[in-house]
């Protein structure tokens, strides 16, 4: 059996972070080999992008297309030797991303879809998404802000993810606003028949 690449994905404080290591444990738990991994990366130029996403000095256009730089360096030296070693990929955020966050910014999100369909497709998408009240809540509560992370804008991006896995029947959803033990019990529910 081949291994699988999953994505988590989801608007701020959506709870990605949180379930990508809980996912990754329950499949370690399960005997399989796992890589729990994340964008923006620790690569070079994911380090650029975490110094703008805490300054905001950066045209949004190019951020952007830095993800996509991004990107491109996380599959070829991360995603891929990590698979054709058999182990399974839990990843926290992919180019879902890229195109949710550019529209929410009103960009023209085209070229970076052509840009981004190129890239290593996931075996299995989640979207995490609690109701945005729940995520503008916990957002209120972090003592470090990003770029991002303005009310206005986080309406746009929870909008954005929603209508993308409308359009995209294979993405699957799952509410994490309740106790993270049953949500991460939802999407283990998910990625089991899938191993």
């Amino acid at each position: 059996m081949a291994a699988l690449f999953i994505v988590l994905d989801g608007p701020d404080a959506a709870g990605t972070s949180t379930h990508v290591a809980m996912l990754a444990e329950r499949l370690r738990a399960a005997g399989e080999l796992v890589l729990a991994t994340s964008e923006p990366t620790d690569g070079p130029v994911g380090k650029q992008i975490r110094e703008f996403l805490k300054t905001g000095e950066a045209d949004p256009m190019e951020l952007q297309f830095l993800f996509t730089t991004d990107r491109a360096w996380h599959v070829k030296n991360v995603i891929e030797p990590a698979l054709q070693e058999g182990k399974n990929i839990v990843c926290d955020r992919y180019w879902h991303s890229t195109i949710v966050y550019a529209e929410a910014q009103g960009l023209a999100s085209d070229q970076l879809k052509k840009l981004n369909t190129k890239f290593l497709q996931p075996d299995c998408v989640i979207f995490t998404l609690p109701p945005l009240q729940i995520c503008l809540e916990r957002l209120a509560r972090r003592s470090e802000k990003e770029v991002f992370e303005k009310e206005e804008l986080q309406k746009k991006i929870h909008a954005g993810y929603r209508a993308m896995a409308e359009d995209d029947r294979t993405i699957r959803i799952v509410d994490t606003s309740g106790k993270k033990e049953d949500c991460a019990e939802e999407i283990w529910e998910i990625v089991k028949p899938l191993l």
